[in-house]
């Protein structure tokens, strides 16, 4: 024991830059991401300003008070209901969007105009969502916008007004925004096909398509299967910026989400209720974390391609 303690000691001495190098990223992530985690305690309790998080009695119903407020709200299942649709209609939507845009791309002959449409597909993902958001109501506005101002006139259609429009408004938005970003990802992917494998397929005579189906897309499989499961993890998690910024009167109906609903009882209220939306927080984390268990042991049955 003492010899393999010695070993130990002389092998971490001439090493130690690699250990320094370990070190910092480490204590960067306990102290930023570890320690703040016993603010979920807020979840269980019932806070108390003066006593801080830790003094602070527990709620009722064995400190599972909050949890049971939110379930019984009358906003929990339309806030449920608008997030899950929005997040399976924008990974459904999304990613064979990008895929197809990378297979695409993949195949073009003319280098300049490859570029010129990564450049151009790429280009909205730097766009802050502030800005963002200020286009698309620019651009749908029934009485100034170009788009709006058409499906108005001729159908009637006033796009941010109508509340079944909104989820389709926010995802086709997104992927606007998102391809490029995407297609990157998948691009990389194709970049490690083996080439040999597209020539013996053209001496068999298989055509394009039967390329793209039998060589490509087993090739990104994997890729496509990661992108996924992160995907479903997210699925209750929806950035609130944007839904926010882009929410009225008159969509709230299919726009109010978990997110924007924890950041107006713990900000916006006039009595800002922290615990309830930490328990809000706590149960969207504990679900994402559910899923991505699930789908990456479907996964890993179905390809062989999990991770965890």
């Amino acid at each position: 024991m003492k010899k393999k303690n010695q070993h130990l000691g002389k092998y971490i001495a001439a090493h130690w830059q690699l250990y320094v190098m370990i070190a910092l990223p480490i204590i960067l992530l306990i102290i930023f991401s570890y320690v703040p985690l016993y603010g979920i305690l807020l979840a269980f309790k019932d806070y108390k300003v003066t006593l801080g998080i830790w003094n602070s009695p527990w709620t009722s119903n064995h400190g599972l008070n909050n949890f049971i407020r939110f379930f019984n709200n009358y906003n929990f299942k339309e806030c449920l209901r608008n997030t899950i649709v929005i997040s399976l209609y924008s990974m459904v939507v999304s990613m064979p969007c990008s895929i197809i845009l990378a297979l695409s791309l993949n195949y073009a002959k003319n280098v300049k105009f490859k570029k010129t449409v990564q450049m151009v597909s790429y280009c909205p993902y730097f766009i802050s969502t502030i800005v963002f958001v200020g286009i698309i109501n620019l651009m749908f506005d029934n009485r100034v916008g170009v788009i709006g101002k058409f499906l108005f006139g001729h159908f009637g259609i006033n796009v941010l007004g109508k509340a079944s429009l909104f989820p389709s408004l926010y995802v086709w938005t997104g992927v606007w925004q998102g391809i490029g970003f995407g297609a990157i990802i998948y691009i990389a992917a194709l970049s490690g096909v083996d080439m040999q494998q597209h020539e013996a397929a053209i001496i068999d005579g298989a055509t394009l398509l039967q390329r793209i189906w039998y060589v490509d897309l087993p090739a990104i499989m994997p890729t496509a299967v990661i992108m996924m499961i992160l995907n479903m993890g997210s699925i209750l998690n929806i950035g609130y910026e944007k839904i926010l910024a882009m929410q009225n009167q008159n969509n709230i109906a299919m726009s109010e989400v978990i997110s924007t609903y924890s950041y107006k009882v713990s900000l916006v209220s006039t009595f800002p209720d922290y615990p309830y939306a930490t328990a809000i927080g706590l149960f969207q984390s504990l679900v994402g974390l559910l899923l991505i268990i699930i789908t990456n042991k479907v996964a890993d049955k179905l390809t062989g391609n999990g991770f965890l």
